[in-house]
């Protein structure tokens, strides 16, 4: 179904996007099938995403779309690109359009009756008024008649067609308004048959997927002044939830502050976050002197989770000024050198490490002068000393700028710091002395759908030193001086790995450790085979890696961006094209009952349970080697012990090779016994011991 859309008001965040990356893919396909030969009916396609738009979202979303992608192929390839794209946006937009309000077929053929004449005539007129335009389209016309006569001269018998039909182009190039007309009116009525049948399929198999933007928060009047801030008896559901996110919840937040939102995943800390933020309660009341004024200067900024989903320049210095008026007088240097990115002004953004766009994240925030920041697990991605560095930074904006910040970690010493401590359980306040203790909270944030884990097997090796047994499947993973730029060649080059040799053997559980940028990410996808090394070799059981996809399974570092269906059943036997059975297990392998969190929806479930879930669908394939990015990172206390049980259990009662990308040492030893330290792009150092005490 379409998404819901306010009838008036600007362009959304999620309709300018929608629009932005369809009309990309539009001027795509429209530029291949004109240049390439034999591919001309690819053009064809654009109608796909630019109906897509339409059936999602207002009409003015398709102008957006509709006009920059029309402007980019003008740009390209001329005037012919420019016509197929208005030509696809018009048809597009009429399918879009009839499928999102069910018309009959009467009112689509009665629409197309008035569009396909009125293309007709406005092509007609512009040919009329441009001589030249006119003549390049006539000449073009001709020249592909001659290149057809030419291949069919060749054939027998073939003289009479060919001479009646010279005699029909003559005629139809001389008479040329009425052929444009005709030619219009019957195209454009089979286009639309075509495309009826072709993006009515592909709308039915994306129905599911909801473009839902969270901070899209409906315009506040009144002057920016976002604290002090009084939350009365407020609650919130989201749409088409069962239950409330948040319940009851009253609170004051005063100028100047610091204050630590702490609770297990799922607790609504983020829930909290976005009222604070300017989104309105389902009850109760926020109560504020002015707007929150998210993202305005002066106003309210907010640092997310996944900080990928919030970084929009190419370079870095354009990123922290993104969207400000004349940049506003920000000093980048220093903000960049505060948040420990000194000296990456020209970077781009794309070859950051995930704790080094968080950094950025928190950059661009502080560019705002903002007098409310709301800091979402900023700390999650980023290492030891840059953690230290950022929650100084937090702990010290109250007193150096007046700022008043609320901090939501899992942390106890970054929560220790704060002026006023909340914690949220179950979506209500709670004193902070009843906490419910982490052992109990097995599953991850509210543990619903979820059943504990059982207890892992000690991490000790066996007696004769041998260590758990390897799969059968297992195989040695090895790294021969692997070297990896991105962008080799370019002016924008960045070093990532340099002589990288590494050894795993089957059954090992591997620890890989080093600060933001020092090429961890990189090792791990090319670990996976996803990324083939600029220079060395990777294999599994001497083979290349790639050549052996599926046996070394991913985890990202955000396990949401790895789940692709909207419920966990239906993910776990996509990812494998497993059967019920083999989901079922996989799911029990992880501690998941799919009997409770099976038809489940993605975005309901916590941080943990969804790194679960992605966990199930890599290992639903069986693989040798499993590689997790990240995993801990952004879990509360009790979500990070429940997969260290199951990464443990993996390990050594099924033999499986797990490695570990992690910033540091705690929470590990039960997993993994060796260490690799890897530093701005080498190992330095490689050794086998145990992990702090089991």
């Amino acid at each position: 179904m379409p998404e819901e859309t306010r009838a008036t008001g600007p362009l959304r965040p999620v309709e300018l996007a929608t629009a932005s990356v369809m009309a990309g893919v539009s001027v795509a396909l429209v530029v291949v099938g004109w240049f390439l030969p034999y591919l001309g009916p690819i053009a064809g396609l654009a109608v796909v995403p630019l109906g897509f738009v339409a059936h999602r979202h207002r009409f003015r979303a398709l102008v957006a779309a509709t006009f920059s992608a029309s402007l980019i192929s003008f740009l390209v390839a001329g005037t012919g690109t420019f016509s197929l794209i208005v030509e696809c946006a018009v048809v597009g937009g009429l399918v879009g359009t009839a499928k999102r309000r069910a018309w009959s077929v009467a009112t689509v053929v009665g629409a197309v009756g008035i569009i396909a004449p009125t293309l007709a005539l406005v092509s007609v007129g512009l040919l009329s008024l441009f001589a030249t335009l006119r003549k390049l389209t006539l000449e073009q016309i001709r020249n592909t008649w001659q290149g057809v006569a030419r291949v069919l001269d060749v054939l027998p018998g073939t003289a009479g067609v060919l001479h009646t039909l010279n005699g029909f182009v003559v005629d139809a190039l001389r008479d040329w308004w009425l052929t444009v007309g005709v030619t219009v009116v019957f195209g454009t009525t089979w286009f639309t048959l075509f495309s009826w049948l072709l993006v009515g399929e592909v709308l039915e198999r994306t129905s599911w997927i909801r473009a839902v933007d969270r901070l899209d928060f409906p315009p506040q009047g009144g002057p920016v002044q976002p604290v002090p801030v009084s939350l009365h008896a407020v609650s919130y559901r989201y749409p088409g939830a069962g239950s409330d996110a948040l319940e009851g919840v009253s609170l004051r937040i005063d100028p100047g502050r610091l204050v630590a939102l702490v609770g297990d995943n799922g607790s609504g800390k983020s829930t909290l976050a976005r009222l604070l933020a300017g989104r309105s309660p389902t009850s109760g009341r926020v109560e504020r002197p002015g707007c929150a004024g998210l993202g305005s200067a002066g106003g309210t900024a907010l640092i997310m989770q996944h900080p990928e989903s919030q970084v929009l320049g190419v370079r870095v210095a354009d990123d922290v000024v993104w969207g400000l008026r004349a940049a506003q007088g920000v000093d980048v240097a220093p903000l960049l050198a505060a948040v420990g990115l000194a000296g990456m002004d020209d970077r781009e953004t794309s070859t950051l490490s995930g704790g080094e766009l968080q950094r950025l994240a928190v950059a661009a925030a502080l560019a705002r002068q903002p007098r409310l920041l709301i800091s979402d697990e900023s700390t999650a991605m980023v290492d030891a000393a840059g953690r230290e560095t950022l929650t100084a930074l937090l702990a010290g904006l109250p007193a150096a700028r007046g700022m008043t910040v609320v901090h939501i970690t899992h942390r106890a010493e970054e929560a220790a710091m704060a002026d006023l401590r909340l914690r949220l359980d179950g979506g209500r306040l709670v004193p902070d002395a009843a906490a419910r203790p982490a052992a109990a909270a097995q599953g991850g944030g509210n543990g619903r759908g979820s059943v504990p884990v059982g207890k892992s097997l000690p991490a000790e090796r066996s007696g004769n030193g041998t260590g758990p047994a390897p799969s059968a499947a297992a195989a040695r993973l090895e790294v021969r001086d692997v070297w990896h730029t991105y962008g080799a060649g370019t002016p924008w080059a960045q070093p990532a790995l340099h002589g990288v040799d590494l050894t795993i053997e089957p059954g090992e559980g591997v620890l890989v450790v080093g600060g933001n940028g020092s090429g961890k990410s990189t090792l791990a996808w090319i670990l996976a085979g996803v990324l083939r090394p600029s220079r060395g070799s990777c294999l599994l059981g001497g083979e290349t890696v790639a050549a052996r996809v599926g046996s070394v399974g991913l985890a990202f570092q955000h396990a949401r961006l790895q789940l692709q269906r909207a419920r966990v059943a239906s993910d776990v036997r996509a990812a494998g094209a497993a059967d019920d059975e083999a989901v079922k297990n996989a799911l029990a392998e992880v501690g998941l009952d799919v009997a409770e969190i099976g038809e489940r929806r993605i975005d309901e479930l916590s941080g943990g349970q969804q790194r679960r879930v992605a966990l199930a669908g890599i290992l639903v394939r069986r693989p040798s080697v499993v590689v997790l990015d990240e995993p801990l990172a952004g879990l509360d206390p009790a979500g990070q012990e429940a997969l260290v049980d199951v990464l443990a259990n993996l390990r050594l009662r099924d033999g499986l090779t797990v490695v570990v990308i992690s910033h540091d040492l705690e929470g590990m030893s039960r997993v993994c016994d060796r260490v690799v330290r890897l530093d701005a792009g080498r190992v330095v150092s490689d050794v086998e011991k145990r992990i702090g005490p089991c």
